[in-house]
C-alpha cells in the first residue's frame, strides 16, 4: 500500500462515509485511491465551502466532518471555512495535500505553509513526513477533534508522502497523548456547591450556549430545568433547546435577544451559564452579569471560564455528564413565583409591526415560517441582517437552529445546509440567506443538484448589504457607502440556470401562500423574498 493507500484505509476504519473536496495535483494520489473506498466524496465548487459543508454535517449527523483540498491556493482557500468551525466548536479533520518534502520552503508553485498560516485557530496540525505514520495521525487527529472542546484539526500530508509505497496497514486500537487528558466528569465537591447554591436562592436562572448541542447534553439539561423548575434562556448558538410553549423557556439573551429574557438575567439571584463563552453577543457587558448574583460556569474548556467574568463556582466537565451528576440529586425546590414573574414578563412581548404591504415583512414571515416547524426541520441561517431577523423572531417548535455565531461568516447558510441534508437526509432543511450573503456561496447550488439533494433556499432580498447600511444608520448618520447591491443577479434566472423551482413574495399579503409553497415542494426551491431596503431589525 501506498501513503494515500494508508489514508483511505484509516479513514474507513473512523466510519467516514462522506467527505467534501476539491482536488488538485498535491493531493490527486488520495482521490486516486478513494475510488477503490465507498466513502463519497463531495465535490464542492470552492474549498472554503468544503469546510462550511464538513460543518453543517457534523450539525445534523454527529459524526466528525471531512474536509480535503490541495496545497497552495486550496489550502488557503479552506482558512475561513476551518476558522469558522473553531469559532463554535466544530469538530473537523481537515485534510491538505503540500508541494514534496524535499522542496517545502523552497517557495515552490503553490506551497503554502498552512500549518503556520491555522496556527491559532486549529485545535492541533499534523505534517506528516513518513507515511507509515498516517494511521496514527488520523486516529489521534479525530479524537482530538471529538472530545474535549471540539474542534478543527489539520493533516498536511506532503505529495511524495502519499505517493510512497511498501506499506502494511494496521490501525491502532485506542490513542494515548500524555498531554491531552480532557476533564469529562464535574468535580464533585462542585457539583454539589451548585445544589446547595440552589437551596439559597430565590431567583435562579439557567443560560445555555451552544456547548450543551455540542455535547448531546439537550434531554438531561431540559431534564434538569424541569425537575427543579429553574426557568432558562439560551445565547444564539443555544437556540432550539427550549421551545416556546414551554413555561421555563424565557427566550434568547444578549443584544438582539429578548427585553425580558435580558431582563430575567439581571434580575436574577444565582445565574448558571452552561456551554456560553459569555462573550459580547451573549453578554455585552459581562461584568454586569456578576453584580449581586452568583455566577456558576459550567464548561468543558477551563480556558472559558473566568475568561470574560469571574464565576463563584467554576465547574470543568462535559455538559452531558455534569447534568447527569446534578440530576443524581434527591432535592426540590420552589421557584414557582420567580416563574410565574419571568413569564408574566414574556406576556409584554410587541407584536410585529405593520407591514406597509409594499414589502415583506422580513420578521413577520419568520415568525410565521418557524411556527410550522418541528423536531424533523434544520434551519440553516446566514449572518447579516437575515441572521439578526431570524434569531430575533424563531418561535422553537423543536427545529434545530444552526448558523455561524462565534465567527460570523458571510456565506455560510447554503454550503452548511447542503453538509447538513447530507448528514440527515430525513431531516427537512431550509437555508436562510440575505442577497449579500447568497452570492458569496451560490456556486453550491450546482454541489446539491450534482448530489441530487433537496433544499428550501429563502432569500431576503433588499438589494444591499443591510448590516452594513443598518451600522451606517446609527453610527454614520446615515451616509451610507459601500452597500448598494442594485438588484443583482436577478435570482429567477439563477434558479433556473440550475433547474431549480422558484418563487418570489412582493409584500406580505403572499408570505402564507409563500409558506405553503416552500414546504410543499419535493424538490430543491428558492423562494426569494422583496424586503424594504431601509428595514432595519428590531428584537420583540
Amino acid at each position: 500500500m501506498n501513503g494515500a493507500s494508508l489514508l483511505v484505509k484509516s479513514l474507513e476504519c473512523e466510519n467516514v462515509d462522506v467527505l467534501f473536496g476539491y482536488p488538485g495535483v498535491s493531493i490527486c494520489p488520495f482521490f486516486d485511491k478513494l475510488t477503490e473506498s465507498e466513502i463519497h466524496p463531495v465535490l464542492v465548487r470552492h474549498e472554503v465551502n468544503a469546510a462550511h459543508e464538513a460543518n453543517g454535517y457534523y450539525r445534523t449527523s454527529g459524526k466528525v466532518g471531512v474536509c480535503v483540498s490541495s496545497s497552495g491556493p486550496g489550502a488557503t482557500n479552506l482558512i475561513t471555512g476551518i476558522a469558522t468551525a473553531f469559532a463554535d466548536s466544530i469538530p473537523l479533520v481537515v485534510i491538505t495535500g503540500q508541494v514534496k518534502s524535499e522542496h517545502i520552503g523552497s517557495d515552490l508553485f503553490q506551497e503554502a505553509d498552512i500549518i503556520g498560516a491555522c496556527e491559532s485557530f486549529v485545535k492541533y496540525s499534523y505534517l506528516v513526513k513518513n507515511a507509515a505514520l498516517i494511521p496514527k495521525t488520523v486516529k489521534e487527529a479525530f479524537h482530538i477533534a471529538s472530545t474535549g472542546r471540539k474542534g478543527p484539526v489539520l493533516i498536511d500530508i506532503p505529495v511524495d508522502v502519499l505517493l510512497e509505497e511498501g506499506f502494511d496497514f494496521e490501525y491502532p486500537d485506542s490513542v494515548n497523548l500524555r498531554t491531552y487528558k480532557p476533564t469529562v466528569k464535574g468535580h464533585s465537591v462542585q457539583i454539589k456547591k451548585i445544589i446547595n447554591e440552589l437551596s439559597k436562592a430565590e431567583r435562579p436562572i439557567l443560560m445555555v450556549g451552544g456547548g450543551v448541542k455540542l455535547s448531546g447534553a439537550k434531554d438531561e439539561v431540559l431534564k434538569f430545568v424541569s425537575r427543579f423548575n429553574i426557568p432558562f434562556v439560551s445565547t444564539l448558538m443555544g437556540l432550539g433547546i427550549g421551545k416556546d410553549d414551554d413555561p421555563l423557556y424565557i427566550g434568547m439573551v444578549g443584544n438582539n435577544g429578548s427585553k425580558f429574557a435580558n431582563k430575567a438575567i439581571n434580575e436574577s439571584d444565582c445565574l448558571i451559564v452552561a456551554g456560553a463563552r459569555v462573550a459580547d453577543r451573549a453578554v455585552k457587558q459581562p461584568d454586569l452579569i456578576t453584580k449581586d448574583k452568583t455566577l456558576i460556569h459550567i464548561d468543558i474548556d477551563p480556558a472559558e471560564i473566568g475568561k470574560n467574568a469571574g464565576p463563584n463556582i467554576p465547574v470543568v466537565g462535559d455538559l452531558k455528564e455534569v447534568f447527569l451528576q446534578l440530576n443524581d440529586f434527591e432535592e426540590s425546590f420552589d421557584f414557582s413565583e420567580w416563574v410565574n414573574r419571568l413569564n408574566s414578563y414574556k406576556m409584554t412581548r410587541t407584536g410585529l409591526k405593520e407591514s406597509t404591504n409594499l414589502y415583506v415583512d422580513p420578521k413577520e414571515f419568520v415568525s410565521m415560517l418557524t411556527k410550522r416547524l418541528y423536531d424533523e426541520s434544520v434551519l440553516v441561517t446566514d449572518v447579516g441582517q437575515n441572521q439578526i431577523y431570524c434569531c430575533s423572531n424563531y418561535v422553537s417548535q423543536g427545529s434545530d437552529f444552526v448558523t455561524s455565531g462565534g465567527f460570523g461568516c458571510m456565506g455560510f447558510s447554503l454550503p452548511a445546509a447542503v453538509g447538513a441534508k447530507l448528514g440527515n437526509p430525513d431531516k427537512n432543511v431550509i437555508s436562510l440567506n440575505g442577497d449579500g450573503a447568497f452570492q458569496m456561496s451560490m456556486c453550491e447550488l450546482s454541489t446539491l443538484k450534482q448530489e441530487g439533494i433537496d433544499l428550501k433556499i429563502v432569500i431576503f432580498n433588499n438589494k444591499a448589504l443591510g448590516m452594513i447600511k443598518e451600522y451606517q444608520h446609527y453610527k454614520y448618520n446615515n451616509n451610507y457607502t459601500f452597500n448598494e447591491l442594485n438588484g443583482y443577479p436577478k435570482f429567477e434566472m439563477i434558479a433556473k440556470a440550475y433547474d431549480i423551482d422558484y418563487m418570489e413574495c412582493e409584500n406580505s399579503d403572499d408570505i402564507q401562500k409563500g409558506i405553503d409553497w416552500l414546504l410543499n415542494c419535493k424538490d430543491t426551491c428558492i423562494l426569494e423574498l422583496n424586503v424594504d431596503r431601509d428595514a432595519f431589525t428590531s428584537a420583540n
